[in-house]
């Protein structure tokens, strides 16, 4: 999320747009948004709903107050519900839940369904979902709301396709061997579901026993999923080389619980990996002929479907093909960064 909001701020920024980001100090977005040319903020939010709720909602709206935006646009669960509770419809408000907190399960799920419901109807002026999947599951949930669809973008300029060159260098950059190797990059944490790829990995092996695991990020289940002891993992830790990474995987597993869209794929497929993802959100409409779509949290489809590509690279290249010709389509940066742009007009529009 913070990079998807960063790339939506430096765009703003360059249309002329006066942009405050509200965020936690020493953030990834902060800094981003500092470097862009916005005006950071400091309001500190836990990532999790509980009783730190009311302090952040009285916060964040006394910077909305002395702020005086026009819009507020709330990136996230979070500040989707901290920020609707601050501006309570006073101001044009744009949500973009960068999937459903209803999604998560467990106790949290209705009362977070009830005020999604609530909140869509009553403060919202438009939710703005990253894929067809997310509004339909919104709309099935029973949220009532102007919705509309734009997807995550990517820097095609940044994001070049990786050969078999650029692969090479890769891996002598980050001290890779000449193997296969699987990439997962993203938070360590149940919903990107890296313990669901451990489950796997060992069916993996046995088809492809030379093959090499990488989890590149960090987050709460990191320990965990060290102590498994799971055989041919590296764990990388979080990294500011991402492209790096991209480009020495032979395949990228994203085995994700939930999710609206995922960037980390489209920066796969813009680099042109065959990737396999869990049936979540986006990703069948974003990677069909692309890779390889398996369903939540069953290891055994996933292995299949990772070692497959292992063992016939020349099916992973001709995937990685189509992911790139897929991005160049549907997800360059500049028409997403434009139809956001466009759709704050409109919603500035209907108010006036």
């Amino acid at each position: 999320m913070p990079r998807a909001a960063a790339s939506l701020v430096a765009d703003q920024v360059r249309r002329g747009f006066e942009v405050v980001v509200a965020c936690p100090a020493a953030s990834v977005l902060g800094r981003l948004a500092e470097e862009a040319g916005a005006e950071p903020v400091h309001w500190e939010a836990a990532r999790a709903p509980g009783r730190s709720v009311p302090r952040e909602t009285r916060a964040l709206a006394a910077i909305v107050a002395g702020t005086d935006p026009q819009l507020v646009h709330l990136h996230s669960a979070k500040a989707g519900l901290a920020g609707r509770g601050a501006v309570r419809g006073r101001r044009a408000t744009v949500f973009q839940p960068h999937a459903w907190s209803f999604e998560v399960g467990g106790p949290q799920r209705l009362p977070a369904l009830a005020w999604e419901r609530f909140a869509a109807r009553r403060w919202t002026d438009v939710v703005l979902c990253v894929s067809a999947a997310e509004r339909r599951r919104a709309e099935q949930a029973g949220l009532r709301a102007r919705f509309a669809t734009v997807p995550n973008g990517i820097d095609l300029e940044r994001h070049r396709p990786a050969g078999d060159d650029e692969r090479r260098q890769a891996r002598a950059r980050l001290g890779l061997g000449d193997v296969p190797l699987v990439l997962a990059l993203g938070r360590l944490s149940e919903q990107k579901g890296q313990d669901v790829l451990l489950s796997a990995w060992p069916d993996v092996l046995e088809r492809v026993p030379d093959a090499e695991l990488l989890l590149v990020g960090d987050g709460p289940a990191k320990s965990t999923l060290q102590a498994r002891g799971t055989p041919r993992v590296r764990f990388a830790g979080a990294r500011s080389d991402a492209a790096d990474w991209l480009a020495a995987a032979d395949v990228v597993a994203l085995p994700s619980r939930w999710e609206g869209l995922s960037l980390v794929m489209l920066e796969a497929m813009a680099s042109a990996r065959s990737v396999v993802s869990s049936d979540v959100a986006g990703a069948p409409e974003s990677l069909e002929g692309a890779g390889a779509i398996v369903p939540v949290a069953e290891p055994r489809p996933l292995a299949a479907a990772i070692a497959k590509r292992l063992e016939d690279p020349g099916l992973a290249r001709r995937e990685g093909a189509v992911a790139r010709r897929r991005v160049e389509r549907d997800f360059d940066l500049a028409d997403v960064t434009a139809r956001v742009a466009a759709l704050y007009e409109e919603v500035l529009e209907r108010r006036r």
